[in-house]
């Protein structure tokens, strides 16, 4: 017969030294508290850019023009980071795409503007300060009308010159003629046409390339790491100049674009359609 084992269970089981009871509930606001911090860490992000907007306005009326257009591309640094922060970590919400754009109208429309008011548009007293509040409008437009179309148009082009672009070219124009040695005021008429081609091109219908679909990058991994460490290299080599050129290179990109495309000649598919329909016929007796 075999033998029963008749130890017996305790009542209370002994937890083990350092573990109490309310671990799984301290546990649980643990984790709720590090969901909290993530959903704020985007707006964080955001504010952060804002803060380097005002930083950018207030270095523009002392007259330090190169460090205010360098905030702004700071400003559009921590812009590009909150957005794919938020898209990461999944905490994408209304209010801070909301937020997000209200501080684009602020690094993007009027720090912008405010810099190249100060810096080249001041002797122009009502055109200037005209063209720079045009430059404003022109860029909340095409942030609403992004708000408005956003999941309603191709995600690979942009429509209108993004904001962050046209900003990105005032503030290197303005790192650019530092560093060579011009004189704005020897070049206020085309900085005036400058303003008003990106405040057109902002609210026109050219589309942009977005740099979201990163097809050839997965296709040629090699390629596309030797490109981005040469383009490093470059920036590396000429900081205050490679920019300028980039930013430039990426405006002129949409109409060259769009006028290729219009001097292309289309396929002649509605030709075709005829023909395949006489060959397919039968022959006549």
């Amino acid at each position: 017969m075999a033998h029963k084992n008749t130890r017996k269970r305790p009542f209370f089981r002994r937890r083990p030294r350092g573990e109490t009871g309310d671990e799984p509930r301290e546990r649980g606001a643990r984790i709720r508290q590090m969901k909290k911090s993530i959903f704020i860490l985007p707006s964080l992000l955001t504010l952060t850019s804002v803060f380097c907007a005002f930083y950018s306005i207030v270095c523009a009326i002392k007259g330090a023009f190169v460090l205010s257009a360098a905030l702004i591309l700071v400003a559009g640094f921590f812009d590009g980071l909150d957005g794919r922060v938020a898209r990461l970590t999944k905490t994408t919400t209304r209010f801070g795409v909301e937020l997000d754009s209200l501080a684009d109208v602020i690094a993007f429309g009027v720090a912008p503007a405010l810099l190249m008011y100060q810096w080249a548009l001041a002797p122009y007293p009502r055109v200037g300060w005209v063209s720079a509040f045009v430059f404003v409008a022109c860029g909340a437009l095409r942030l609403a009308r992004f708000n408005v179309q956003t999941g309603s148009i191709d995600p690979k082009r942009f429509i209108g010159l993004p904001i962050p672009a046209a900003a990105g070219m005032v503030a290197t124009t303005v790192i650019f003629f530092d560093h060579v040695g011009l004189n704005p005021a020897d070049y206020g008429v085309p900085l005036l046409i400058l303003v008003y081609a990106l405040s057109f091109l902002m609210v026109s219908g050219v589309r942009y390339h977005a740099f979201k679909d990163l097809a050839l990058v997965k296709q040629k991994p090699f390629s596309s790491t030797v490109a981005f460490v040469l383009l490093l290299a470059l920036i590396a080599v000429a900081p205050f100049v490679v920019p300028f050129f980039l930013c430039a290179g990426y405006v002129i990109s949409g109409p060259v674009l769009m006028l290729v495309t219009y001097v292309r000649p289309k396929r002649p598919e509605a030709s075709k359609a005829p023909a395949a329909e006489e060959a397919d016929a039968p022959a006549p007796s």
